[in-house]
């Protein structure tokens, strides 16, 4: 399972497509890139476990430069191109990166990196001309289209995002195996998803994210064709799958409330009954927009929990999820665990926190501090989220440790607050955390984004804390509400909770968890 075999069998037919401007890059045309690629890192010296790091928008480049780096053995970080220079500084540098690239959209940090990277050897530039950065395209031109003599299997090591802190390189150990021998993730996709090359897959989000980099180069191993968005928009979506009869997307919560928020003549405009897998994860995802989702598209909605560390993997699919709703699956990959606060396993219906057992392992690069936070007395490891197993071992989200609220002595989650505020009409997204209270520690604010900023105000603050009182204990209503134009949101569907979070602690001790 590998694109060079495609390459051999269906040299024609497109690896991946690129949404708005409609380049595709063949089998054939990916196989003879990436192996130039490939021979173009061992001219520069670079050497099977040597890491490569790179920082790019979505462009038709990208899965050349990873299947290159792939079948050279090499360790690549994809970055965030949302990252500041000092943030993608410590990325590069911890990674031990000795090549990068970056793409021509990030020319402004990329002239400022280049005095930040000390172990860089070489730096490239995709789409056009940086200061000081050689011609991506025009090296590899140069390059045979041959494989190289020493072909073995790289892989990635992706950074968290730093929702909650700086973020984390996820390290697991690169064995020697043929660049073709099969993955952990396809043979789950495989399973779940009926992947094959018949598959048309729809990738809405950022590549240098761990689900679009890994899913997408899946349904490359198995020589389906990639649609990939450039930049994520709901209608664009809704005419995609119509265009292409795409089979297969994935998506994050968010994705699905702007889709969901569109005009009814909007989305009954688009026919979308292609879709046989519509696959969501990264957050939870409030029940009343599942539902929707459902009686929208249909029972083709499958939802997953896991994390780049790839320490366990829980999944369930439409039926499974409206006898349970609000699971996100049962553990098909490493056995589920919830402790409370002293390691104690919690029983059947307690929140804590969730620990993988027997999963595969792995560490935080460079941070054995942070890998052993991570790790129970037992061994497990966990991702930092609170939940709880119901009695046919359903797995339910309640909310990361480091989002918690203490209020009174009484322990409070956030995205039960929010999965109920975004089903209002007048919200576009919204942010739960505490803030400081004198008499009680924290108290619960919402920090809410408008469908219409003029809307924003002391009625409508007053509007939405009514609608909490009429669902939710009064413990758990927010106290006030304050309005932003934009959330700080990652284009990944994440959330920057601490950069809302850290406004209303200036100069405070945050009695947070985390």
């Amino acid at each position: 399972m590998h694109p060079y075999i495609h390459a051999q069998k269906t040299p024609d037919k497109p690896a991946y497509i690129m949404a708005s401007t409609g380049e595709m890059v063949t089998y054939r045309q990916l196989d003879e890139r990436s192996n130039q690629g490939a021979q173009l890192f061992r001219k520069l010296g670079l050497k099977v476990g040597d890491s490569i790091a790179l920082q790019m928008d979505n462009n038709a480049r990208y899965f050349e430069i990873c299947w290159a780096a792939q079948r050279a053995g090499l360790i690549y970080t994809a970055m965030s191109s949302r990252l500041t220079a000092e943030e993608a500084e410590y990325i590069i540098n911890d990674c031990g990166a000795k090549l990068f690239i970056a793409s021509i959209s990030q020319k402004t940090q990329a002239l400022d990196l280049r005095s930040r990277m000390p172990n860089v050897r070489h730096r490239f530039s995709v789409g056009g001309e940086i200061d000081g950065y050689e011609s991506w395209e025009a090296a590899i031109a140069a390059m045979p289209a041959t494989p190289i003599a020493d072909q073995r299997a790289g892989r990635d090591m992706l950074y968290s995002s730093g929702t909650t802190g700086r973020p984390k390189g996820v390290k697991t150990e690169l064995v020697d195996e043929a660049i073709d021998a099969p993955t952990s993730l396809l043979n789950l996709a495989t399973k779940l998803y009926g992947l094959s090359p018949d598959v048309v897959y729809l990738s809405p989000a950022p590549l240098y994210h761990a689900a679009p980099l890994r899913y997408n180069m899946t349904v490359m191993r198995v020589g389906g064709t990639s649609i990939i968005m450039e930049h994520f928009d709901a209608e664009q979506a809704l005419a995609l799958i119509e265009k292409y009869k795409v089979t297969h997307s994935q998506w994050v919560p968010t994705m699905f409330v702007r889709m969901l928020k569109l005009p009814e003549a909007v989305r009954k405009k688009y026919d979308t009954s292609s879709i046989k897998v519509a696959i969501h994860a990264a957050a939870p995802c409030p029940v009343q927009v599942k539902e929707e989702m459902i009686r929208w598209w249909g029972p083709v909605l499958f939802e997953y929990y896991a994390g780049t560390e790839g320490n366990g993997f829980v999944a369930c699919n439409s039926e499974e999820w409206l006898a349970h709703k609000g699971t996100v699956g049962r553990a098909l990959l490493g056995e589920i665990h919830i402790l409370d606060e002293n390691g104690k396993e919690q029983p059947v219906g307690e929140s804590g926190m969730i620990y993988f057992a027997n999963g595969p392992a792995f560490e935080y690069h460079n941070d054995p501090e942070k890998t052993r936070e991570s790790r129970s007395p037992q061994g497990w490891s966990t991702l930092g989220d609170i939940g709880y197993l119901d009695k046919d071992g359903y797995l339910y989200l309640t909310d990361r440790k480091a989002y918690m609220i203490i209020s009174g002595g009484v322990n409070i989650y956030p995205q039960e607050v929010e999965n109920l505020l975004i089903t209002h009409p007048k919200v576009a997204d919204v942010a739960v955390i505490g803030v400081p209270n004198l008499e009680f520690g924290e108290e619960v604010k919402a920090v809410v984004q408008p469908v219409a900023i003029r809307e924003a105000g002391p009625a409508l603050a007053e509007e939405l804390m009514a609608f909490c009182r009429a669902h939710l204990s009064p413990i758990k209503c927010p106290r006030s509400i304050d309005f932003e134009e934009e959330l700080p949101r990652h284009p990944t569907g994440k959330l920057y909770k601490r950069l809302i979070r850290d406004r209303y602690w200036q100069g405070r001790q945050s009695k947070l968890v985390g």
